[in-house]
């Protein structure tokens, strides 16, 4: 298979011990979006033989950067698979994320996860030896659990065993605070030893110098905080107005927002992976933003590639039976009914990473006035706790905003 890619996806492979993988899986990705999970499974050493996306604009990115893959637009369409060791599917989570419209597991998008069960049933004994899904972490806790829940019972009634961990991309070496579900499934294989084999623990508190970056969209409930990295990238509007994060930079009180082909990198992806997108028409520029921000991030699915490709000896932590009704943990597993926790971080490895200061690239934008009077207002009505010095160095920028409009 051929991907047209190189650059950062090349400098984060690089920063990581080589695999030394033994095997290789045929791969069908549904719901394949610009192609996070391929991308990261083909640095893996894995093929991918179809994709599917019905987004025209993604559809359109993964044709250019997956010349010699099949691609089909509608889920609804696929009546069967065949030849494939793994089914990827990172849903649709617009009716799973809080940012979305937490309609829960069976709404009109997240639902379509559904057609993943319905091809496993098409496929019979000749299925995949592996599933994979991917969504937003606060599907654990949506509707108390019953999302995760139609899940689990939906592989368990298959006679698959699963296995779920909740992972950061910062993990990965990029400084993107994102957080994000992985469960893999097997009838014949062990989950736990793709994602129960590495523990790295959680990260040492960020100097007190580094960027940090929030949502200046927020400032009532919240700010999607995080230090010296970018909140989880999200995928704007729905009519193509983009949602970039804001980057405050302590030493200097500067507050600016990234460009998209930052946001691309920040994700695992080369700078201007989503232009493609441009070429069809009616797409706004500011459509790539969404693209992004609903896609997986490349590296976490090479990590999960890696794994597939040469599984690890799972070394059982601290595990304890889940009672019936309790809250889903950030990694678990399970067989027959049976689920147990799993005392596991959200970083399983800790590859080398960029601080965000040095990692951004492109030119950075100053916050616009109107942005940045907006936020203000919200933070000051809120009873949220900031930093010390962080209002003060939002009112000084928008001091310096309304001067620049003046002069």
């Amino acid at each position: 298979m051929v991907v047209a890619s190189g650059g950062i996806l090349n400098a984060v492979m690089a920063r990581r011990p080589s695999p030394g993988s033994t095997t290789t899986l045929s791969v069908a990705g549904l719901f394949a979006g610009i192609g996070g999970i391929e991308a990261g499974l083909h640095a893996a050493g894995h093929r991918t033989k179809l994709l599917c996306e019905i987004d025209p604009a993604a559809s359109r990115v993964l044709r250019s950067r997956f010349p010699d893959v099949e691609t089909v637009p509608d889920v609804r369409e696929i009546e069967t698979l065949k030849g494939i060791d793994l089914l990827a599917a990172g849903f649709p989570c617009q009716d799973l994320s809080q940012a979305g419209r937490t309609a829960g597991i069976t709404g009109t998008n997240s639902g379509l996860v559904g057609h993943v069960f319905r091809l496993l049933d098409a496929m019979g004994r000749r299925g995949p030896r592996w599933v994979m899904l991917e969504n937003v972490s606060f599907m654990l806790h949506l509707d108390k659990g019953r999302a995760m829940r139609h899940l689990i019972d939906e592989l368990e009634s298959r006679g698959l065993s699963w296995a779920y961990r909740v992972v950061d991309t910062r993990a990965f070496g990029l400084p993107q605070r994102r957080h994000r579900v992985i469960l893999v499934a097997s009838r014949t294989e062990d989950p736990r030893s793709i994602l129960f084999t590495e523990d790295d623990g959680e990260p040492h508190p960020s100097s007190p110098g580094a960027w940090c970056g929030f949502y200046w969209t927020e400032g009532t409930r919240g700010l999607g905080w995080a230090e010296d990295a970018v909140p989880t990238l999200k995928g704007g509007s729905t009519i193509g107005i983009p949602s970039p994060p804001a980057i405050w930079n302590p030493r200097t009180g500067a507050i600016t927002t990234p460009e998209i082909r930052d946001a691309e990198r920040l994700q695992g992806f080369d700078a201007d992976w989503t232009l493609p997108a441009l070429t069809v028409h009616g797409v706004r520029k500011g459509h790539r933003w969404k693209l992004v921000g609903n896609a997986v991030s490349v590296p976490v699915a090479t990590w999960v590639g890696e794994r597939f490709a040469r599984p690890g000896v799972f070394a059982e932590p601290v595990s304890r039976a889940l009672s019936p009704g309790a809250a889903w943990p950030k990694a678990a597993w399970g067989h027959k009914g049976k689920v147990h926790s799993a005392e596991f971080s959200k970083w399983p490895v800790r590859w080398r990473h960029d601080h965000l200061a040095d990692f951004v690239r492109y030119p950075l934008s100053p916050l616009s006035e109107r942005a940045t009077a907006g936020f203000l207002a919200r933070a000051k009505k809120s009873t949220l706790s900031f930093r010390p010095e962080f209002l003060g160095a939002v009112e000084r920028h928008l001091e310096r905003m309304r001067q620049a409009a003046v002069a």
